[in-house]
């Protein structure tokens, strides 16, 4: 038995170190002073600076944090919505509404990416030829690109969501009614706060999944508008920029602090109710 668990926290250790190691590495490597990815020569601070000087990268850094915070904020309206919407259907027909949104998770990203891609084809060139005599000339653009990465992120909300619709009690909502709450108070002061735990997961998903996603943003960016992965992409076959690894570890930082603040902030709810539940 003792040999096992040292065999399994070993394992833990490997899968940890494969995991954050090459993170590691790229965070020291943006202190290198050298070009290299391979040698080190010194410790500076001369790709930050450059970075804030480099004005193609922090737009497509500005178009990414866009696209993203809108998309997942939009997206997770929209799935907290249809989570309420499908807890309350039929066990049947929630059954076939959850596998069509299961669709796109296990679908391709690049099906996915040139199917969008010739639905807008297909409706930019209706509307151009309604509106063109106005002069109206529509694009693939930013648009459209926000409108793909709401559509692949609605459905991990709606994941995130729907296990703390079946844990709620649906007594909770009967009684606040019964109380004199109106419908829309006992949804925002019962229901919201419960489900509250499952919508910031989404949320922190669908930003995620947004910000890390290629493909979809490729075939539906059009040549107006490029994103971060985009960016990163065209690099990859020339050089990849040391900016690069300064500009990954200042987001991975980012990324790190928001999860600190979030946890600490769900362990503090989670103490608050352990100590309301132990009152008399």
């Amino acid at each position: 038995m003792k040999r096992n668990g040292i065999f399994s926290k070993l394992f833990l250790i490997l899968v940890f170190v494969f995991l954050y190691a090459p993170i590691l590495v790229l965070v020291a490597f943006s202190f290198n002073a050298s070009q290299s990815s391979a040698v080190w020569g010194g410790f500076s601070l001369q790709w930050y600076a450059e970075l804030f000087q480099d004005r193609y990268v922090l737009e497509a850094l500005q178009t990414t944090l866009l696209v993203s915070i809108l998309s997942a904020a939009i997206a997770t309206v929209a799935g907290t919505a249809a989570s309420i919407g499908f807890a309350n259907m039929k066990r049947r027909a929630r059954t076939v509404c959850m596998t069509i949104n299961n669709i796109p998770l296990t679908n391709a990203d690049i099906i996915t990416g040139v199917s969008m891609m010739l639905l807008f084809v297909l409706a930019l060139g209706a509307l151009n030829g309604l509106f063109g005599g106005l002069g109206l000339r529509l694009r693939l653009g930013f648009g459209t690109l926000l409108i793909a990465h709401i559509t692949f992120n609605i459905p991990y909300v709606i994941l995130s969501v729907m296990p703390k619709l079946r844990q709620l009690d649906p007594n909770l909502a009967e009684a606040a009614l019964d109380l004199g709450a109106t419908r829309w108070t006992a949804f925002r002061k019962v229901v919201l706060p419960e489900l509250m735990p499952g919508i910031v997961n989404g949320m922190l998903i669908a930003f995620t999944m947004s910000i890390d996603d290629f493909v979809i943003s490729y075939f539906t960016a059009g040549s107006q508008v490029s994103t971060l992965s985009m960016v990163v992409y065209s690099m990859v076959r020339r050089r990849v920029s040391p900016e690069i690894n300064a500009l990954s570890t200042l987001m991975f930082v980012a990324v790190l602090l928001l999860l600190v603040v979030i946890n600490l902030r769900q362990s503090r709810q989670d103490a608050r109710r352990g100590r309301r539940a132990l009152r008399p």
